[in-house]
Order: structure tokens, then C-alpha cells, then sequence
């Protein structure tokens, strides 16, 4: 069974890794989608002192971001290295990502019901991120100990 489990973790993380990887390796196109958050007004101070220290604009800086936390956290999984924290991280992250590019509350006809689809297929993502969590490392039973 715990083969089955460390497979069934594998796979699970290829979505992110290769998720993760692609945003980074188009990060124009990454950084046009991450352009429709809004950032609260309470944190333009930091915002605008990040973008002066980096040279970056926020858009840029969040989908190095996105990429970087799917990339990371998909690796960490998949080598069950930190697997509970990391899919506690993810869990924030597919959710933020629903709420921000899947809100299909806002939409009508087609476009409502394919974001629909897709933050139901987020909300799954979320469920097995928290099987994860929840069961975190698998640890070793002891060995039975021979009598003599």
C-alpha cells in the first residue's frame, strides 16, 4: 500500500511542476494574466518599495511567485520532503488562484460555466492537498522483535 501512496503522490505533483514550469518559462504570458489582480491600497507602500528594489513590476514579481511556489511545492511533494507544509502552501495558493482567475460568479453563459468547471476541478486539487497535509510522512512501523 505504501507504494501505491508514494506513486499516487508523484503523479499528483507532476500537475504543479509542470504548471509551475511552464509559467516560468513564459513569463510574459504569466505576467499579462497576474496584470488583472488587485492589490489593496494598504499594501501600495511595500508594493512600490518592492518594485524599487527589484527593478520589476508587481505582475512580474507574482508570476515568478506563482511559478516559483508550484514548481517548489509540486518537487517537495513528490520527494515527501515537507509534504504537509508544502501542501498547506498550495492549498492557499489554488485557492487564491480560484477566487482571483476562476470566478465564474461574475460570468454568464460559456465563459461562467468553464470557470466553473475549473474551480470545481480546483476545489478537488484543494481536497487531495488536504489528504496530504493530513496524512503527511508515512512512518515505519516497527519491525516485530523475535523472541529467543
Amino acid at each position: 500500500m505504501p507504494a501505491f501512496i508514494t506513486f499516487g503522490r508523484v503523479l499528483f505533483a507532476v500537475l504543479f511542476i509542470v504548471s509551475g514550469a511552464s509559467k516560468l518559462l513564459d513569463l510574459t504570458a504569466t505576467t499579462q494574466m497576474t496584470e488583472k489582480i488587485v492589490i489593496p491600497a494598504v499594501l501600495a507602500t511595500y508594493t512600490s518599495q518592492l518594485e524599487g528594489l527589484t527593478g520589476m513590476s508587481m505582475p512580474q514579481m507574482l508570476a515568478i511567485a506563482a511559478g516559483a511556489i508550484e514548481l517548489i511545492c509540486g518537487f517537495m511533494i513528490a520527494l515527501n520532503f515537507g509534504a504537509r507544509f508544502f501542501a498547506i502552501v498550495l492549498i492557499l495558493f489554488v485557492a487564491c488562484a480560484t477566487f482571483y482567475f476562476h470566478d465564474f460568479w461574475n460570468q454568464t453563459g460559456a465563459d461562467g460555466r468553464n470557470n466553473m468547471v475549473h474551480a470545481l476541478k480546483n476545489l478537488s486539487l484543494i481536497g487531495a492537498l488536504f489528504m496530504i497535509a493530513g496524512y503527511g510522512r508515512l512512518s515505519r512501523a516497527p519491525e516485530p522483535a523475535y523472541d529467543v
